[in-house]
């Protein structure tokens, strides 16, 4: 079928998993991110011939040692983008000025790699809202990677939320609005609201499956066997676009230090070199279908480019 495909990876360190947990400790979480994954995923994506956009939180740049190994990778062709300063789950709850501390902060950190040039943004927990994505538009985002329209994550996240809260843990993670199962699945320019099409920040949407509109990320196939993967992933052979969304965390296991944060993180329960088997799997797949991989970059440029060329 053909078309174009982007991967990209948040780069949460394990802090952001304690807090989603709703777990003590949090200050003496590994750095196992930086320090094992982001070699892994490079080393995977140089392996498959794939470009990688990686989001970044800008407080992790303080770290010398991480601002060194993404200047590395932006110099062999990754794309860096914005995943916010402090990767605050309540962004969308703030005032507007703390909005903008921490989208700004967040491409500032980022500029000290790349110089003065616009980045690409996605939220903490995919929640975003009108006020927030006017931010990021002000602060000369290139485009938003955010919206997920699913109904099923969403269902299973306010559950494992719900539950936490009776087991006397409080997560930091939130529960969008549920409006934002109405927000298109392809990618679009955000109107206002922001789950509907309009002349503002192109979005590009969290993928989901076509119909059920099931989860098509990181997380869910990294669960599943080789074969599960590949069967899922034909799922989507008749769309022109995939956005593949993973997390550093696809590529670690509890033997790399997270042994007491994989009680609580199923995947992690998965050895990562077979959860890398399983991407491998689901990559080798996207190219049987004759896609071309792309950072989403250069995905929002083709995009505009077809827009302008059907007026």
């Amino acid at each position: 079928m053909g078309g174009l495909c982007a991967i990209s990876v948040d780069l949460d360190e394990i802090v952001c998993y304690y807090a989603i947990h709703g777990l003590s400790g949090a200050n003496n979480a590994p750095g196992a991110v930086y320090e094992i994954a982001l070699e892994r995923l490079a080393s995977w994506a140089r392996e498959l011939a794939i470009p990688l956009t990686l989001f970044v939180v800008g407080r992790d740049l303080e770290n010398d040692h991480n601002q060194r190994r993404l200047s590395v990778l932006h110099a062999a062709g990754f794309e860096l983008a914005n995943h916010s300063l402090d990767h605050r789950y309540d962004l969308t709850l703030l005032s507007r000025a703390s909005m903008r501390e921490q989208v700004k902060g967040g491409m500032e950190r980022l500029q000290e790699i790349l110089g003065p040039v616009g980045v690409g943004f996605r939220a903490p927990g995919y929640l975003v809202n009108d006020a927030l994505l006017q931010v990021v538009h002000d602060t000369g985002a290139l485009y938003d990677s955010s919206v997920f329209p699913c109904p099923a994550y969403y269902a299973a996240k306010a559950l494992v939320i719900g539950v936490q809260r009776l087991q006397g843990r409080r997560s930091l993670s939130l529960v969008d609005s549920p409006r934002v199962l109405t927000a298109p699945t392809h990618p679009y320019r955000i109107g206002v609201p922001y789950f509907r099409r309009g002349e503002g920040l192109w979005e590009v949407p969290i993928q989901v499956t076509p119909g059920l509109r099931l989860p098509f990320i990181g997380t869910t196939l990294t669960t599943l066997g080789e074969h599960g993967a590949r069967l899922y992933t034909r799922l989507l052979r008749q769309e022109a676009w995939v956005n593949l969304e993973l997390h550093g965390i696809d590529f670690l296991d509890q033997n790399d230090g997270l042994r007491a944060l994989a009680a609580h993180q199923p995947d992690l329960r998965v050895a990562w070199l077979k959860k890398r088997a399983r991407l491998t799997a689901v990559v080798h797949e996207l190219k049987t279908s004759g896609r071309s991989f792309v950072r989403l970059n250069e995905a929002v440029l083709h995009f505009e480019s077809a827009r302008s060329l059907l007026g």
